[in-house]
């Protein structure tokens, strides 16, 4: 049996990071490997987040963390996907993008003409909204009010486009929160709630 691919494209969220060290969570925690656990035999899954990436502004950091350039060449070079799942636009709402929502509705709109060209099934993940301790913690002085007013906000616009192009959508800040500790990140419990979610959604 041909096994199938399933792509997940997106951030520090999806990389595993662990908000109470900065280290990344093992095998067994993050949501892509639970989500691997879950597939079976049925699907390959594909881990392709990075921290600190972006995905509607240029990153300073390069290319790999510039979203909106890097997906393009990560879609031209994928033979197969058969399900992408893309988190991706927190990172946007630090304070030296300043960003609009109609450049995240722009972006936004080229990266799912992208990956419904390439993906038989789209699922897109709208931004975490932000925790208020993030304003206390590691990540304070890269978001402000104003980035957790938009992360709140920001939403409808996901649901928006996933309804125009015909994807899937799934509004993970219904079943999780980010943790107290970076107001940002996941704990463990949340990573197998998210895979767990996901799991009922490609249905397995």
């Amino acid at each position: 049996m041909i096994m199938k691919n399933i792509v997940c494209y997106g951030d520090s969220n999806t990389f595993g990071l662990n908000p109470k060290n900065g280290s990344r969570y093992g095998e067994n925690t993050r949501w892509t490997s639970i989500l691997q656990n879950n597939c079976a035999t049925k699907y390959k899954v594909i881990n392709e987040g990075v921290c600190n990436r972006t995905g509607f502004v240029k990153n300073p950091d390069g290319f790999l963390f510039s979203g909106q350039e890097h997906f393009s060449e990560l879609i031209s070079k994928s033979k197969k996907i058969d399900i992408l799942i893309l988190w991706i636009g927190t990172n946007d709402l630090m304070l030296q993008y300043n960003i609009n929502f109609e450049t995240v509705e722009n972006g936004l709109k080229k990266i799912i003409e992208l990956a419904k060209n390439k993906a038989k099934r789209v699922i897109i993940i709208p931004p975490v909204i932000l925790g208020e301790k993030i304003l206390e913690g590691y990540f304070g002085d890269r978001f402000d009010v104003t980035s957790i007013k938009k992360s709140k906000e920001i939403g409808v616009l996901y649901k928006k486009l996933s309804n125009i192009y015909h994807c899937e959508y799934f509004d993970v800040n219904r079943f999780v929160k980010p943790s107290d500790i970076d107001g940002l990140h996941y704990d463990e419990a949340s990573h197998k709630i998210i895979a767990d979610k996901l799991s009922i959604i490609i249905g397995l």
